[in-house]
């Protein structure tokens, strides 16, 4: 079982403007088995003491690297943090903080020292956090479920969430007249299953509000299209699960639901490249890193694409967004391309990281602009 916890947005922003002259980052590559989680534990020991001689090499305070080394030899030696994990870990600390993230993604060993935190491994699992919920919409039921990564799919409890068609709408059978009693037939029970669906999309509200998690809906004709008729949610997937909810395990519905989020990535991907080949033909579009880097000093930059496995270490300037580019990793540097990914999110772009694969010209980076720049 994966036991995940994942940055929210403004968790991340929050972290991206984080300043100290000690900021730590460690990723590794971990195992949900417990039996196994020795050997996880040894390679973050590894890991600090590498971090630890970057420290040291830049002339680092020898508190503030006490400070550190304790507070992850605290996290190495407690044993019940080990019991639960994912398949990679996150680990940012300060010689006053630290924060760990739990991640299902599989990525890139990896420890850096700097003024700032390299987030850019975080985003892959911002960006594809591959959780649903789930509504298995019938006439004869109602239920919400959520669909997290390693784990088995869960109800989620919904209060005023009617129990099916006839219930939410006082009747024994929805085959009946509308309320009003003029309809009658097909059209009748269209009418009252309008009624039902709003109510359904009424009691999701509360759980709901404030959410970015993609809704996927298992139901068929014609509930299907008169849900999306009144539905208010807008992470309503376009595809449904076209297979009555009553025929189907919530581990069944589970599935097909993953395949959904697989395709509704692909196809935002596919955008976006679709996008960056037509911007480039506009003077909109560049996967120069420089070009980039001052795109996001200056807000320029709409979307974004990078690539979560490469560190590019050197400098960017906070006021012209000049880029100089260190010959080697060190704690008087940081990655270039996560800063950029950093300074975009925070103008209000879109921000995706991703495989090399998917970026145009396997760069290192991508970015589609708001206007071209001169």
């Amino acid at each position: 079982m994966l036991y995940v916890d994942i940055p929210t947005m403004p968790e991340f922003k929050a972290l991206t403007t984080t300043r100290n002259a000690i900021c730590v980052s460690i990723y590794l590559r971990t195992t949900p088995l417990t039996q196994q989680a020795e050997a996880d534990r040894v390679e973050l020991k590894n890991m600090l003491k590498t971090a630890v001689e970057q420290l040291r090499g830049a002339g680092a305070s020898k508190q503030g690297i006490a400070a550190v080394e304790e507070q992850i030899g605290d996290l190495i030696d407690d044993d019940e943090f080990w019991r639960f994990q994912a398949n990679s870990l996150a680990i940012l600390v300060t010689p006053e903080a630290m924060r760990t993230f739990r991640l299902p993604n599989k990525l890139q060993p990896f420890a850096e020292v700097s003024d700032r935190f390299h987030l850019k491994p975080l985003l892959r699992a911002l960006t594809f956090p591959h959780e649903a919920l789930v509504l298995a919409l019938s006439q004869g039921s109602a239920r919400l479920l959520e669909v997290i990564p390693g784990l088995p799919p869960q109800i989620v409890k919904v209060g005023d969430l009617p129990k099916d068609a006839a219930s939410a709408v006082r009747r024994a059978s929805v085959r009946d007249r509308s309320p009003s009693g003029r309809i009658h037939g097909s059209e009748g029970q269209k009418v009252l299953l309008r009624l039902y669906a709003r109510q359904v999309d009424q009691a999701l509200r509360s759980v709901l509000a404030g959410r970015q998690t993609p809704l996927v809906l298992a139901a068929v004709a014609p509930l299907d299209a008169i849900f999306r008729s009144i539905n208010t949610y807008p992470q309503l997937a376009a595809q449904t699960i076209s297979t009555s909810p009553d025929d189907m395990t919530e581990l069944e519905l589970a599935q097909r639901a993953r395949s959904i989020l697989d395709q509704l990535y692909s196809d935002e991907i596919a955008a976006l490249k679709s996008l960056y080949r037509t911007r480039t033909g506009e003077g909109r579009a560049t996967a120069d890193i420089a070009l980039a880097a001052r795109a996001a000093t200056f807000g320029a930059i709409e979307a974004l694409l990078v690539d979560i496995d490469e560190s590019i270490p050197g400098t960017i300037d906070e006021r012209d967004g000049r880029v100089t580019l260190a010959d080697a990793p060190g704690a008087t540097s940081y990655g270039v391309v996560d800063e950029i990914a950093g300074r975009a999110l925070l103008s209000g772009a879109r921000v995706l990281g991703v495989r090399r694969d998917d970026i145009p010209g396997r760069a290192p980076v991508a970015a589609i602009l708001r206007y071209p720049l001169s």
